[in-house]
């Protein structure tokens, strides 16, 4: 743990860059949007499908752009890079403010998704793999991703309480402003001295792409990563997580009217999501490197799959927290996780780009979990029967990643 603060004090200022960026990202995260649904429905006259759909071209619009926009971060100085993604976010919330029709609905989604879940949340954890050698970059990410269970204990909370004083465009009027006002500054003093960081980061990179040839782990290239079937292989199993908690958080208001619950007492419970998220996203650094990420890629899992049967299977009002806190176990050890094992694979080189593909699919695939619960609930397929399919897919996910990289574990599974 010393060893772990020493880390933190040496490197504080770009760690908390990383931190803040992951932050700053929930005004485009689904648990966020998901809290003005109920309102956003009736404004727009929108069933929980209808409105699931608009969300899903929106996000699926932006998961597809993500992938070409994402290879950016290789190219431009990571501060200009911050202050255009502020203001990018800045812009998507003035839109959503003022928007008039499901088209320009449609519109503001697609923006707040491509800024918040899609670029930012990229920036925060891209960064932190890059920057950081094998032996700390399984802490850097994990510390980095700190920021996103942050947004989630204060902002769903917030958001209740601020719509009982403010209409919904207000709030997201307001966003906007402090993302032009305050954020630009924060971002750049936290960026201080980052120049030399990206020549040494430079040095050694073509260092390594020279005398370690032989190295299984070079510097690989997109191309190079399509050509790998692994990848595509692992992507269907890692892409379970979005899909699932990102399908059931949306359509939260829904869950608990079934379930008989009060959607406050469901929105304070992010915070549980939030402490065992942090918890876990600590520990999983710690793991990654001492063990390396492809070693955990089999396990991150089970705490999901667990949370998805407590669903299907119980009505207390506990169960929202037993939901809450096993998922947000494999929440924190996700976004490390999905991070890191990138660069153990392929590299950091060309990180930027190989995870923009990886945020894209994310994307793609957190836009397709609101549209297909929606159908399932649309056609009265219970709640619970949805949970109890995702905790089925997300088990057969594992036995994928451990086929992949740990095949030795099968002989477990088969026990």
């Amino acid at each position: 743990m010393l060893e772990y603060v020493h880390f933190v004090r040496k490197n504080i200022r770009f760690l908390g860059f990383g931190y803040f960026t992951a932050f700053i990202s929930t005004f485009g995260q689904t648990f966020y949007i998901a809290m003005y649904s109920g309102e956003l429905r009736e404004t727009f006259n929108l069933s929980h499908g209808e409105f699931a759909n608009v969300y899903a071209i929106g996000t699926l619009s932006s998961g597809l752009l993500l992938i070409w926009l994402g290879k950016l971060i290789d190219r431009i100085d990571l501060r200009f890079y911050s202050i255009l993604l502020c203001f990018g976010m800045a812009f998507a919330c003035m839109f959503m403010s003022f928007a008039e029709g499901v088209v320009m609905l449609t519109v503001a989604i697609f923006l707040l998704r491509i800024a918040g879940q899609g670029l930012l949340s990229q920036a925060a954890t891209v960064t932190m793999a890059r920057y950081f050698d094998d032996y700390s970059r399984g802490r850097a990410v994990s510390l980095a991703a700190l920021g996103f269970p942050s947004g989630q204990a204060i902002f769903p909370a917030t958001s209740v309480l601020v719509l009982l004083l403010l209409p919904w465009r207000d709030v997201w009027f307001i966003s906007a402003i402090i993302l032009i006002i305050l954020i630009p500054p924060i971002l750049l003093w936290l960026l201080k001295g980052h120049g030399a960081r990206h020549e040494k980061f430079l040095v050694t990179a073509q260092r390594t792409e020279k005398f370690d040839a032989k190295d299984k782990r070079r510097q690989w290239t997109r191309k190079q990563v399509l050509k790998d079937k692994r990848f595509f292989l692992a992507m269907m199993a890692m892409m379970s997580t979005a899909f699932v908690i990102t399908g059931l958080n949306f359509h939260q208001v829904h869950l608990t009217e079934v379930k008989g619950w009060d959607l406050s007492f469901y929105a304070s419970c992010f915070v549980i999501y939030a402490i065992f998220q942090v918890a876990m996203s600590v520990v999983t650094g710690m793991l990654v490197d001492r063990y390396g990420a492809l070693t955990l890629t089999p396990f991150y899992m089970l705490p999901m799959i667990c949370s998805t049967f407590v669903l299907a299977y119980f009505d207390a009002s506990a169960t929202v927290i037993a939901f809450m806190a096993m998922a947000g176990i494999t929440g924190g050890a996700t976004a490390t996780i999905i991070s890191t094992v990138w660069a153990e694979l392929y590299g950091v080189l060309h990180l930027g780009s190989i995870k923009a593909m990886v945020a894209g699919i994310q994307v793609i695939a957190s836009a397709l979990g609101p549209a297909v619960f929606g159908w399932l609930i649309d056609s009265d397929i219970g709640i619970e029967s949805i949970s109890f399919a995702c905790g089925i897919y997300s088990l057969l996910g594992c036995v994928l990643l451990a086929a992949l990289f740990k095949p030795r574990l099968l002989i477990f599974w088969k026990l």
